[in-house]
């Protein structure tokens, strides 16, 4: 929602504290380094770099996850999530639409 690269940059420039879940907390380096790169700021945080930022083993966002669903979630996940252990769908900040409700 920020109008500038600057104040973008600064949403994410502050390193949030670690909440002790390490998945969540994974996640969110993910998502500050997508982000950082999608909006092309020109730099990216360094605390994303934290090893306490990247998971020890694979997790897939699905709840249950099948071997095809886990193959084309190897391959599909940007590189921000799966270098940190995180499988995701191609766009995973994506918004969700609700359906239209027909009368």
């Amino acid at each position: 929602m920020a109008k500038t690269d600057r104040d973008r940059y600064a949403s994410i420039e502050r390193e949030p504290k670690l909440t002790g879940d390490d998945r969540l907390d994974a996640l969110v380096g993910a998502i500050a380094e997508y982000l950082a790169k999608q909006r092309r700021l020109g730099r990216v945080p360094h605390w994303v770099s934290d090893p306490a930022r990247r998971l020890d083993s694979p997790w897939f966002t699905t709840e249950s996850p099948s071997d095809p669903m886990r193959e084309y979630l190897t391959f599909s996940s940007p590189a921000e999530f799966a270098s940190r252990n995180i499988f995701t769908e191609e766009r995973p900040l994506r918004r969700a639409r609700a359906a239209p409700e027909f009368s």
